[in-house]
Parts: structure tokens; sequence; C-alpha cells
């Protein structure tokens, strides 16, 4: 019998970080507290997205409102990396930058977990920014995703390509 698995990634669901980044400029323009704040929300790029607004509270309100949308759209807060506000000129500025991918260090830290902690027989490969695991029993793969879900990492975990 073949080898089951599947592989452990750190991807971001672009759509739906466009669709709360919409949800959250339409809701910022709308809402009472934040007219005349000048309070944005916009894509930098294709990796980030900056925020301002003329306050320092207000950028960070326009924050908050961002990541109730990502909750609400099953993204993990983990995808951004997000700087502390800066004045520049009259406004102040939040950069985001979205992290995607898991480094060859973190890849490390998961297969050594999954061999020391884990079921025996369970392989851990790294290819790329990503991480194949397999087994010849489907329960022991079962038994690594719990494993690694109950881990605190500081990266978005996803499991793709089960079989």
């Amino acid at each position: 019998m073949a080898d089951s698995s599947f592989d452990i990634v750190s991807k971001i669901d672009r759509q739906e970080v466009d669709n709360a980044l919409s949800q959250t400029a339409r809701e910022v323009s709308q809402r009472f507290d934040f007219k005349g704040t000048g309070a944005t929300i916009e894509w930098k790029g294709e990796e980030a997205i900056e925020i301002s607004a003329s306050a320092d509270e207000r950028a960070n309100a326009v924050l908050t409102v961002f990541q109730e949308k990502l909750i609400k759209r099953n993204q993990s807060l983990k995808i951004l990396d997000a700087s502390e506000p800066r004045q520049s000129g009259q406004q102040s500025k939040i950069s985001i930058t979205l992290k995607e991918g898991i480094s060859s260090e973190d890849a490390k830290k998961i297969s050594k977990l999954i061999r020391d902690e884990g079921p025996k027989g369970v392989k851990a490969q790294i290819q790329g920014d990503e991480l194949r695991i397999s087994s010849k029993k489907r329960d022991d793969l079962q038994a690594v995703q719990q494993l690694v879900k109950g881990q605190d990492y500081d990266f978005a975990v996803q499991f793709t390509n089960y079989r």
C-alpha cells in the first residue's frame, strides 16, 4: 500500500483579504466616528496594505476594523505584520505586510517536533516553503495534524493535498 500524505503550508487567500479590505474601506467611509479624520485603507503593491488617518488612534481603529473583517472571513491574523503608527506630515500611517510561506527555520522546527513527539513511521520532507508529511497510516497523519495545530507558531498553518 502506498504512503498517505499531506502538506503543511502557510498561504494567504488573496480574494478573502481583498474582500476584507473592501469591506473595511466601505465601513470607514460610512461610520460617523471616522468622519473628517481622512481615514483610508488601501493596497500598496501585491504584498502590502497601508492605513492612514489624521491621528494614531484613528489609524489603530481602522486596523482593528480590518482585523475583525479578516476574522469573519476565517483568515488568521498571523498573516499580518503591522508596523506601529508613524507620522507622515499631517497623517498617521500604519504599514502592513502580508506574510506567506514557511521559512526554512520554521520548517525545521516543525519537522523536529514531528520526529520527537509525533507517531513513529511519519516522515517530514521540506519542499521549498512547505512541508510534506507522509506515513503508511492515515491515523498517524491525523495525529500529526493535531500536534501541529496545538503549537503556537507566529505564522498561519494550513493542511492541503491530503491523500
